[in-house]
C-alpha cells in the first residue's frame, strides 16, 4: 500500500521558527535562548532551523528584521494626510506609543541588540532598508504645521522622532523597575493614560513654543 505523501510547507515552517525564536530571544536574549527549545516550540527540529537560517546568530538577525518589518507595515497603515497638524502629531505619537505597549517583545529584542552594540543589525542589509515611514509622515506634519504658523521652524524631524519614540519606549521597556522602585505600574490603564497625557502635552508644548 502506498504511503500518503506528506505535504511540505517551507514558508509555514520558516514562519513558525521565526515566531518561536522571537519569543525565546525576547525572553532570554541571544545567549539565553536555546535552539532545541526554539525548534520544539516551532514544532520542527534543529536540523530544519539550521537549514533555513544557517546559525543561531543568523536566526537572531532574521528575527530582528522580521520585528522591524512588522513595525514598518503597521506604520504604513497610518493615514494622517487630511488631519490638522496638531491632531495629526498627537495621533502619530499615540500610534507609536500604543505599538510599543502592544509589542513589548520588540523593545526587549532591541534592548538585547544594544547589549551587542548593534552587531547584528549592522550585519543586516535588509534592516538598513527598513526606513521608518513614520519619519516621513512626521516630516510632512511638521511642514504643514510650520506653514500654518502653528509649529516652530527649527525642529529636526529625525531627532524629534527619536524624542517622541523615547517617551513611549521608556515606560514599556522599564516598567518592571519603575514599579519596583517608584510603585508606578504603567501597564495599569489609569497610570498609562496619565503618562500619555503628560507626554503629549510635553511634545506639543515644545512644538508650539514661540
Amino acid at each position: 500500500m502506498n504511503q500518503p505523501k506528506i505535504k511540505r510547507d517551507p514558508e509555514g515552517t520558516r514562519r513558525r521558527i521565526l515566531l518561536a525564536a522571537a519569543e525565546e530571544f525576547a525572553a532570554g536574549g541571544l545567549f539565553g535562548a536555546r535552539v532545541d527549545q526554539i525548534a520544539r516550540r516551532a514544532e520542527t527540529n534543529e536540523r530544519m532551523l539550521y537549514y533555513y537560517f544557517g546559525s543561531k546568530e543568523q536566526l537572531f538577525t532574521a528575527v530582528l528584521e522580521h520585528a522591524f518589518s512588522a513595525l514598518v507595515e503597521a506604520e504604513r497603515s497610518l493615514d494622517l494626510e487630511g488631519v490638522a497638524p496638531i491632531e495629526a502629531m498627537t495621533r502619530l505619537a499615540h500610534f507609536v506609543w500604543d505599538y510599543y505597549r502592544d509589542h513589548p517583545e520588540l523593545l526587549r529584542l532591541v534592548n538585547n541588540e544594544n547589549l551587542h552594540e548593534a552587531r547584528y543589525i549592522k550585519a543586516s542589509n535588509r534592516t538598513r532598508e527598513l526606513i521608518s515611514p513614520v519619519v516621513e509622515t512626521l516630516t510632512n506634519i511638521l511642514e504643514r504645521g510650520q506653514k500654518a504658523g502653528l509649529f516652530r521652524t527649527d525642529v529636526d524631524p529625525l531627532k524629534f522622532y527619536i524624542t517622541l519614540s523615547g517617551l513611549g519606549y521608556y515606560i514599556v521597556s522599564n516598567r518592571f523597575t519603575l514599579e519596583a522602585t517608584f510603585g508606578l505600574d504603567f501597564s495599569e490603564a489609569t497610570q498609562r493614560e496619565q503618562m500619555v497625557k503628560m507626554n503629549t502635552e510635553l511634545l506639543l508644548a515644545y512644538l508650539t513654543r514661540r
